[in-house]
């Protein structure tokens, strides 16, 4: 019994590590990819797209870095909205939710 425990830990553990990594390498190609100047600043995506969704409470951003696209996650009235940006030209590619 006392040999379960531990192991059913890092099962639950790993998954959590794994994603945390994942996002480091996102946030560290982003930041590359900004100092190489072939993406926009978060700051400046941010200011033009949350301004367009009036009403809704920004719940915050993930980054691709394959394909260069942020993803802007809203809420408003009980629904998510998903707002998906170039990173590059910080145009709006697609919406999901209203």
């Amino acid at each position: 019994m006392k040999m379960l425990v531990p192991l059913a830990l890092c099962l639950v553990a790993a998954p959590v590590a794994a994603e945390s990594d994942r996002r480091r390498g996102d946030q560290a190609e982003a930041f590359e990819a900004r100092r190489q100047g072939k993406i926009m600043p978060l700051r400046e995506i941010e200011r033009r797209i949350v301004p367009q969704l009036r009403g809704a409470q920004y719940l915050g951003v993930e980054f691709d870095s394959y394909s260069s696209i942020y993803t802007l996650k809203f809420l408003r009235d009980g629904t998510v909205i998903w707002v998906d940006v170039d990173g590059r030209s910080g145009q709006i590619l697609r919406q999901t939710g209203r």
